[in-house]
């Protein structure tokens, strides 16, 4: 948690705030990314009392290190089905 995750076009998403697991097989299947603030506004996600949470496939995952590197761009990611916004 706390990691900063960076899209494939060097745009900072925001940082790991959890994780989505599904309990029957116990697989991480989803990452939620509290977004930064210029994310937020191209992805079109309003922001309420904090920064808004996405959710995003750990497919998307490229690779984990002192950050995670995703392998869409942002203006991918912003058409993306898969990724939905988090909420609590």
């Amino acid at each position: 948690m706390g990691l900063q995750v960076v899209t494939s076009d060097a745009h900072i998403l925001g940082v790991v705030k959890g994780a989505r697991i599904d309990t029957t097989t116990w697989t991480v299947r989803y990452l939620n990314v509290k977004l930064a603030d210029a994310a937020a506004n191209r992805l079109g996600m309003k922001k309420r009392f904090g920064s808004p949470t996405i959710s995003i496939p750990v497919s998307m995952i490229q690779a984990v290190a002192e950050m995670i590197a995703v392998s869409k761009s942002l203006g991918e990611l912003e058409k993306a089905k898969e990724v939905v916004e988090y909420k609590e």
